[in-house]
């Protein structure tokens, strides 16, 4: 059984930072890529970045230069370090990863950057 479990939401002041985390069970963790998405006030899960099984990694354009995306494959474990957030950032975040064709997602972790 797959299962995704993110934390490190929470309310922040713009310019701050933040650190999500995501643990990953149930799948061969390392070769799989990994996805952040997040769900803003249009209530879509719009992509943040990725990172590949061999650390590559891709990020919005929004993002880019602010978040970096890291993995810990021995504790199944991906990250995402938010810098200089702002209130466009606010949402919810969610790890995401597909698995025999099927995409997964965890329960998301709130991020409120307020101004």
């Amino acid at each position: 059984q797959v299962r995704l479990v993110e934390s490190g939401g929470g309310l922040v002041q713009a310019g701050g930072s933040l650190r999500l985390s995501c643990a990953a069970s149930g799948i061969n963790f390392k070769i799989h890529r990994m996805n952040w998405y997040r769900r803003g006030p249009g209530n879509q899960r719009d992509f943040v970045a990725s990172i590949e099984s061999n650390g590559g990694t891709n990020y919005d354009d929004s993002v880019m230069g602010r978040f970096t995306i890291s993995r810990n494959n021995p504790r199944n474990m991906v990250h995402l370090q938010m810098n200089s957030l702002n209130p466009e950032d606010t949402g919810v975040y969610f790890c995401n990863t597909r698995y025999k064709g099927n995409d997964y997602w965890g329960q998301g972790t709130q991020v409120t950057v307020s101004s």
